[in-house]
């Protein structure tokens, strides 16, 4: 294959890239001095043929997997307690999104005093932490989406409120990512697309995210490129290990990229995980033309770059927006969230939620609780009329 598959990088933090380099898990928790880790999975992993190699590789590696795919705190407070029980002292997150969220986050709660939610993304309070008590990562991802693997926080739902917390801290990034596209390839075409799309969103949003920052803006360029290129490859033959590693760079791409801001698309994706326990990636990648016609008014400057990246032709918001479509089509995402199973009995709520979110500041157009439920409601019914 003349494709070069195989590369380490040491931005934003060591990633072992290529095919097979899962045989080099002793490798990274020797690095980082881990010697008795806990390989934290999500539940539809426990008994995966991947997750009983790399125990396999890491004798006496302990395993949770009580990680729902939409994490709670209770499942954070289960793996805390096998952590500590086990004696513990690092954790391989092993999976996908969720699964490297919910390790992350009991690595940095496995020395903590105070209560998880003491330590959500707002002004200061990761300073409350400390510092000695967070534990070393290794990051393995097996979905090509969030990017979780080279992330500084994890999102947990809070049971109580129904609310998606963003619990964060800088050094919850992990030491060393394993990037290897052949624990992708297992994936069905249907999860290929959604965290892809996922991906997409986050390269997306970062770069019409208002602010001053080219180093993010020039990775989500290349990001959206690599999906345009990469995803349907994926998508339509699983086994393509190079479009399934330019998948697995576009994710940690697209989190790199994402430290700029987010936006709109995921300030209602959080509240409808939340509450109706949805897919986030294929969520958002629903939700996206809804924003795209919201926002057209302040990120048509940024079209105009999107539109020669990806090469296309025309008017740049109405070609960026068509192809954003039939991209969708092509890959079978659906065009509401009604097909998803979710519900319009209460949009005032997910609005609220919404204009609440983190990522909502991040927004290139100032957006109320009103606006947001206007736009969870044309998700939902697939009301695109707002265009032009």
């Amino acid at each position: 294959m003349s494709a070069i598959l195989r590369a380490n990088w040491n931005y934003p933090t060591r990633v072992w890239a290529g095919p097979g380099r899962i045989a080099e898990l002793p490798a990274a928790c020797a690095a980082l001095g881990i010697a008795r880790p806990l390989l934290v999975t999500d539940e539809g992993l426990r008994a995966a043929p991947m997750v009983r190699a790399a125990r396999a590789l890491v004798p006496g590696a302990g395993l949770f997997a009580d990680v729902r795919g939409n994490p709670i705190a209770a499942n954070i407070a289960a793996g805390l307690a096998a952590y500590r029980a086990g004696g513990h002292d690092g954790v391989i997150a092993f999976g996908g999104g969720s699964a490297l969220d919910a390790g992350k986050v009991v690595a940095f709660m496995s020395g903590q005093t105070r209560p998880l939610w003491d330590f959500e993304d707002v002004g200061d309070w990761w300073t409350r932490a400390d510092e000695r008590g967070i534990a070393p990562v290794v990051a393995v991802p097996t979905t090509a989406g969030t990017g979780s693997e080279v992330g500084r926080a994890g999102v947990v739902i809070n049971e109580a409120t129904h609310q998606k917390k963003i619990i964060f801290h800088p050094k919850m990034m992990p030491g060393v990512v394993i990037s290897d596209p052949e624990l992708t390839v297992g994936l069905p075409a249907a999860v290929t697309a959604a965290t892809g799309m996922d991906a997409f969103v986050h390269c997306f949003e970062a770069y019409c995210t208002p602010g001053f920052h080219p180093l993010a803006d020039g990775i989500a360029l290349e990001g959206m490129r690599l999906i345009q290129a990469y995803l349907p490859r994926a998508c339509d033959d699983g086994k393509d290990i190079e479009a399934r590693s330019r998948m697995l760079a576009a994710a940690s791409m697209g989190a790199a990229a994402f430290q700029k801001g987010l936006g709109a698309v995921h300030a209602i994706a959080h509240p409808v995980g939340a509450y109706f326990n949805t897919h986030h990636g294929l969520t958002n990648a629903i939700i996206l033309p809804y924003v795209m016609v919201h926002n057209r008014a302040a990120i048509e400057a940024q079209l105009q770059v999107i539109a020669r990246v990806l090469d296309l032709r025309g008017e740049p918001f109405a070609a960026v927006f068509d192809w954003v479509l039939e991209f969708r089509q092509r890959l079978g995402i659906p065009h509401t969230l009604a097909a998803i199973g979710v519900t319009l009995d209460d949009p005032d709520t997910i609005g609220r939620e919404a204009a609440l979110d983190p990522c909502a500041s991040a927004n290139p157009l100032p957006t109320d609780a009103a606006g947001y439920a206007r736009l969870f409601r044309s998700a939902v019914k697939g009301d695109l009329t707002l265009r032009g």
